[in-house]
């Protein structure tokens, strides 16, 4: 029995003659089209695969991307940054989160920075670290600032629950645990949208199931289709939009069907309601206050709850981007980033304004690593289009 490679997994799925086949399919299908479709991937990482392929260049005139606020870095409002920063700069402290927060500024500095000041802040490469962390610093408050969307949060919910089993007195979580369907709906319910179908999440709906978007189908009469993270899988669940469109169909359907079913994972979701609950509000950067759209820690789990516990350290007041930045308009899909004044000028992935460069899913971050890469990518059926 052979032993199984990493490209075993994606083997097809960039396979350039099936792309340039369900382009063609794309093309012939969308004359047929009696309006533009304007199509939200919800997801950052959709939004890179889309420029690393350049797959908007394949696309007819009649289909356009909108990109979402699916980054759970860009949505980190510059206040709940500078929690992270305020935790850290406690004495005997120690601040875990994941790579990407490390770098994002918040209203006067980053996390990055306040390491190179002296303060001990780590990224983690799995959220379970967190548990021998603490145990090997018995003397010390260990901080868990954990942030995600539904994917990352079983993950939390574990580890609070080793946590608890191994009566660990010094490990504390500071919860930024978001929810897709709020966000998506506080955009698709703002009468300046444009959006009329969505690429939805995969890897959050492998955990919450493709269910969980059926109510937006529903009440804005708009095709969803689940997608893979693949070229041929974007290209695909694209094909799926447009057929739904001409059918005159507005129903949720998993393109990803090798990962993701309707109901989703049943045992992660169980986890995650024994430990957290939808927070009454919280505020996405460049959305605004979205109510029960994040969780946060129980009230039986309080002793653990970093936002609590050093609630003296931590202030709640609103602070806005920067005034060149226009991350908010680009996660509401108003604008793109090269709509932005600073876009790869002051701003790049080296020394980031907003949030939106930082991120590896960022769509600013995606459209300068990839936009020429896309550019040299375009077929000659696309060339023409181009030029016209």
């Amino acid at each position: 029995m052979s032993t199984l490679q990493l490209q075993d997994l994606y083997q097809g799925f960039r396979e350039p003659k099936t792309i340039q086949a369900l382009a063609q399919k794309i093309h012939q299908a969308a004359h047929a089209l009696n309006s533009p479709l304007r199509i939200m991937e919800v997801c950052g990482g959709h939004t890179h695969t889309i420029m690393k392929y350049g797959l908007n260049q394949l696309l007819p005139e009649k289909i356009d991307f909108i990109h979402g606020p699916g980054c759970p870095v860009c949505i980190m409002p510059k206040e709940r940054i500078d929690h992270a920063i305020a935790l850290a700069q406690m004495p005997n402290t120690i601040l875990l989160t994941l790579g990407d927060m490390i770098r994002v500024p918040g209203s006067k500095t980053s996390l990055a920075k306040q390491r190179a000041l002296g303060s001990d802040i780590r990224a983690l490469y799995s959220p379970l670290d967190a548990l021998k962390i603490a145990q090997e610093n018995p003397d010390k408050q260990v901080i868990f600032f954990a942030i995600g969307f539904e994917t990352t949060t079983p993950m939390t919910a574990a580890v609070i629950q080793q946590a608890l089993a191994l009566k660990l007195s010094n490990l504390f979580f500071h919860i930024n645990h978001v929810l897709v369907p709020p966000a998506v709906e506080a955009i698709l319910s703002d009468s300046a949208c444009q959006v009329n179908a969505l690429i939805g999440p995969s890897h959050v709906s492998v955990i919450s199931g493709a269910q969980i978007y059926q109510s937006l189908a529903v009440r804005y009469q708009m095709p969803i289709v689940v997608s893979g993270f693949e070229p041929v899988d974007v290209m695909q669940s694209i094909l799926m939009i447009v057929e739904q469109a001409l059918q005159e169909r507005h129903e949720v359907e998993i393109q990803y069907s090798r990962a993701v079913t309707e109901q989703g994972n049943q045992k992660a979701q169980e986890m995650i309601d024994a430990y957290l609950e939808p927070r009454s509000h919280f505020r996405w950067r460049g959305l605004g206050d979205i109510p029960l759209s994040a969780l946060q820690l129980k009230d039986a789990y309080k002793s653990l709850n970093a936002e609590s516990v050093f609630k003296a350290f931590l202030s709640d007041e609103p602070i806005d981007d920067h005034k060149l930045c226009i991350c908010g308009d680009i996660l509401k899909g108003v604008a793109k980033p090269q709509d932005c004044k600073v876009f790869g000028r002051g701003c790049d992935p080296s020394r980031p304004l907003g949030s939106c460069m930082v991120s590896s899913e960022g769509a600013c971050n995606a459209y300068y690593r990839y936009a020429e890469v896309a550019l040299r990518s375009v077929k000659p059926i696309e060339k023409k289009r181009a030029t016209a």
